[in-house]
């Protein structure tokens, strides 16, 4: 698969670190718009968000995966931002570490009036596991518009693929007209604009 070619938008690319907080109420006032990338670990979230943001190290991943318990903030201008959720689903760490996830990405998820659309990223070989299905319940308890992001497309065929793309599709399709699905390659800057259009009309950007 070649390298997509795409326009670098500067709004993304000014996308600075803001805050991290290990409890809701730390959070940044609850104003303007922002959008949460949640995810499992080792499905591409950090590296989604970095290229989205046309930028190298914005998100950073935890070298022990399960344990950064974090909200992190990044500010896109004075009342818009993007959200990166502590990374889900490592059966290796303690109960309590993940009651304390469900207790923070819940409570935010479910709390937060700033909260635009949530992306939820998975990879595209191991879509849709029990961990992603909580994350889509969560979204439609709080009537969340999401995106659910196919990450690693690169790995698989074309035809491969498009095959996944149009099951997921098929999947949530009669679970809630809010959900919508698309392919993504950080490597090879696939689906870029197409995601940054999408965060343009939550975030208020852009008609």
């Amino acid at each position: 698969m070649d390298k997509c070619r795409f326009q670098i938008d500067p709004f993304y690319q000014g996308a600075r670190f803001l805050t991290a907080a290990t409890k809701v109420e730390q959070s940044p006032p609850d104003t303007g718009r922002e959008v949460a990338f949640a995810g499992r670990s080792n499905a591409g979230k950090s590296s989604a968000v970095n290229a989205i943001c046309h930028q190298r190290r914005l998100a950073r991943t935890s070298k022990t995966p399960g344990r950064t318990q974090q909200l992190i903030f990044f500010a896109l201008d004075e009342s818009r931002r993007l959200v990166d959720l502590p990374g889900y689903g490592y059966a290796a760490v303690k109960e309590s570490i993940k009651r304390q996830w469900q207790g923070l990405v819940g409570g935010y998820l479910e709390r937060r009036r700033s909260l635009a659309g949530v992306v939820v990223v998975m990879d595209i070989r191991h879509p849709l596991t029990a961990f992603d299905l909580r994350m889509l319940e969560w979204g439609r308890r709080s009537n969340l518009e999401m995106l659910l992001l196919l990450t690693k497309s690169d790995k698989l065929k074309r035809g491969a693929s498009l095959t996944e793309l149009h099951r997921v599709r098929k999947s949530v399709s009669a679970e809630s007209a809010r959900i919508q699905v698309e392919l993504f390659s950080a490597p090879m800057r696939g689906g870029i604009e197409p995601v940054q259009r999408l965060l343009d009309r939550w975030l208020g950007i852009r008609d």
